[in-house]
């Protein structure tokens, strides 16, 4: 059974005061659907041919004589740091030594001191016994495997962030001089959203092909194929859109595939300072812990306030080195926001690291809007959301063909089509079980002269992904809702028209979980995860330039991942607002005005209650800024 602590900002007058004694901190001051590349749900995963070990030793971030004063950052041009930092790295070349002498074959190829004293190890064939046998080691693991996790703005009226702007002096400002590193793909600084125009000339990290005075970082981290000689450049769209949500620029006009959206967009922070921290170079689709380890300890020692890790790996049980780390920086006073993960529904299904007890872990809820086509059918109009899939390019009038994988049952097309079955006609199928691009590839291989798929979740459609491998289908193809489906899937053969025009469509369906987001506890502790939940669904942010055929580029995304900015975000603008408060204080004022009320799903009224689900409630910005109490731990479980 978990007792879980957690509050609303209307009990802060009752148990959140009255539990500060018990467990905490007096502030000073004043007070959805599946992912949409539709991936299977990742598992942890490991790379068996290296390893990370912990050594002895407390890092820098949580020995009692480097460890910095609450709300500080480590002073590490100190006389204290200096001197234990060189008696650190004596206890690594010692186990160096051992290595050279015992097992020859491996080798160092990264090394650690403000999270863990740790070293990454290219194992080479030998084993991880082999390997953890020194004197020295305190433990040792297989590295995880991470990967991404798939004004009138929406996004930022659901989470109150422009009443929290208004009390920090306005939009101008909002989070002004807070630097927030993004552990991600890269961001393409050629986007307005990152332009620099207006800011303060800033000392630029990196390589500065890639930054400017608003990215003012650029790094990238990837040891296990040093040869490739990557760089920080956005060959992924993920970072650019995960950043967008942090910090875009106040006011920046948006289209999406020739759609106007009616309203101009800001991230979260408009004023922060961004920092990319590149894990995921060139077509590198999975960071190893030592590469993240390496971005944050990087990012810590540059400055950094708040990093934000919209990645997961799974679980890796309780010795999970990449927690630890994430916690040792947070009582460091680094505020790190991570995604829950896309593995819901289900419990126990918190993904590393978000699963650390002193993330600010974020799951996700839905924003009521999406771009698509109009589709006629019988008199009927729907939408029909567009993706990364091609469109029609003039209106397209086509008989419908409903495919069925049993008597009244939408076939999801993942197994080859008889050949000529879908000739000239608009394909019906079914989200589920494989990827859109293989079910797109799919029913194009029929004959198909575009494809409307229908989810499979009630709720809004969703931009769809593609999968990213080779010999993409060129075909059109747009996500129906559930609904609209329900009523294609009546009128096989009938006439069918396709609008060429995109569209911007707002919905009803706000603040309801969605159905991918995972859940707690967390499987080793048991501890209430995600911690808050933010916008995740159909969340329109930036992309960069060679993700559209008309820059600047916008697109819809859906994830834990999209959650994750909004509450690094939020950190930065409670920080900027209050700079005196450490990583707990900062974490503890947003997840303890989380707002009650977030729907189960798209099918009730009744609001999600389970904690293991919703955490505290969906995240309330203006609230958190004017938090008086913190508690540390934020959840008792």
């Amino acid at each position: 059974m978990n007792c879980n602590v957690r509050t609303t900002r209307q009990m802060l007058n009752g148990l959140v005061i009255a539990a500060v004694a018990a467990f905490g901190l007096v502030m000073a001051g004043t007070p959805a659907a599946a992912p949409s590349n539709d991936a299977a749900s990742a598992q942890a995963t490991q790379d068996t041919s290296s390893a990370l070990v912990q050594l002895n030793g407390d890092p820098l971030s949580t020995y009692v004589r480097t460890k910095p004063a609450q709300g500080k950052k480590i002073d590490f041009n100190g006389n204290a740091v200096k001197s234990y930092r060189a008696q650190l790295s004596a206890l690594r070349n010692d186990y160096k030594a051992w290595l050279r002498a015992n097992v020859p074959q491996a080798k160092v190829t990264a090394e650690f001191d403000i999270s863990l004293n740790a070293v990454a190890v290219q194992l080479n064939g030998a084993t991880l016994q082999q390997v953890a046998a020194a004197p020295q080691v305190r433990r040792a693991e297989y590295q995880g495997l991470y990967r991404p996790i798939g004004i009138n703005d929406p996004d930022l009226g659901i989470i109150d962030a422009i009443q929290a702007w208004n009390a920090g002096g306005g939009p101008a400002n909002a989070g002004e001089g807070v630097k927030v590193a993004v552990v991600d793909t890269g961001i393409d600084i050629t986007h307005p959203c990152f332009s620099d125009a207006g800011y303060a000339a800033q000392a630029q990290l990196g390589d500065h092909q890639f930054t400017n005075n608003k990215v003012i970082a650029a790094k990238v981290f990837n040891n296990k194929t040093p040869s490739r000689h990557y760089t920080p450049a956005p060959l992924q769209d993920h970072g650019t859109h995960v950043a967008g949500t942090v910090g875009c620029n106040l006011d920046t006009p948006a289209t999406v595939q020739g759609a106007v959206i009616p309203y101009l967009i800001s991230g979260v922070a408009p004023r922060s300072l961004l920092g990319n921290y590149n894990v995921f170079p060139d077509d590198v689709l999975n960071a190893r812990s030592e590469d993240i380890l390496d971005a944050l300890e990087a990012a810590y020692a540059d400055g950094f306030d708040v990093a934000n890790m919209s990645l997961g790996g799974g679980s890796h049980g309780i010795q999970d080195l990449l927690t630890i780390a994430v916690d040792n920086l947070d009582q460091a006073n680094m505020v790190v926001a991570v995604a829950a993960g896309n593995s819901g529904p289900g419990l126990f299904t918190v993904e590393s690291p978000g699963a650390a007890a002193r993330a600010l872990t974020a799951g996700a809820s839905t924003v009521p809007h999406f771009v698509g086509a109009p589709v006629r059918n019988s008199g009927n109009t729907s939408g029909a959301a567009a993706g990364d899939f091609a469109t029609v390019t003039a209106n397209l009038t086509a008989p419908l063909a409903v495919v069925f994988s049993a008597p009244t049952v939408l076939s999801t097309a993942c197994s080859a089509l008889a050949a000529g079955s879908l000739a000239g006609r608009i394909a019906l199928i079914s989200r589920g079980t494989c990827t859109f691009s293989a079910k797109i590839r799919n029913a194009q291989a029929a004959g198909a002269a575009a494809v409307l798929v229908a989810n499979n979740v009630a709720g809004d459609p969703v931009a769809m992904a593609s999968d990213g491998t080779p010999n993409q289908p060129t075909v059109p193809a747009y996500m129906v809702a559930r609904e609209a489906g329900q009523v294609l899937k009546l009128v096989d053969g009938s006439s069918t028209t396709i609008g060429a025009t995109l569209a911007y469509f707002p919905t009803p369906n706000v603040d309801i979980m969605a159905g991918f987001s995972s859940q707690g506890p967390t499987d080793v502790d048991f501890r209430v995860k995600p911690d808050v939940v933010a916008p995740g669904v159909n969340v329109l942010s930036s992309i960069p330039a060679a993700f559209c055929a008309t820059p600047p580029c916008f697109a819809f995304f859906q994830g834990t991942s999209m959650a994750t900015p909004h509450l690094a975000g939020s950190a930065a603008i409670v920080r900027q607002q209050h700079p005196g408060w450490s990583a707990a204080e900062v974490r503890s004022a947003i997840v303890n005005t989380g707002e009650q009320g977030v729907l189960k799903n798209f099918s009730t009224a009744a609001p999600e209650t389970n904690v293991n689900v919703i955490g505290a409630g969906r995240e309330n910005l203006d609230f958190a800024v004017h938090a008086v109490a913190a508690l540390d731990p934020v959840s008792v479980s």
